[in-house]
């Protein structure tokens, strides 16, 4: 059986470099007010935070979802 959700198979590194092609640091940044992506933004130093932050992580996979349906990723 076919899994619905987007996020599916992903890994979090894999979501997170996808978003940063597309849209870029500042954008992200600007997008999702997360320190981590406005404060010299790194996917190492992103991937820790996101990983220790589930309110974070979360906002961050809604956003994915989103470009997703949108059709917005690279």
């Amino acid at each position: 059986m076919e899994s619905k959700d987007p996020l599916h198979g992903i890994t979090l590194e894999k979501l997170l470099t996808q978003l940063v092609d597309t849209y870029g640091w500042d954008e992200l940044g600007y997008q999702i007010r997360i320190n981590c992506f406005i404060s010299n933004p790194s996917i190492q130093s992103s991937l820790k935070f996101l990983r220790k932050t589930p309110w974070a992580r979360t906002k961050v996979e809604e956003f994915y979802k989103d470009a997703l349906k949108k059709g917005k990723l690279k």
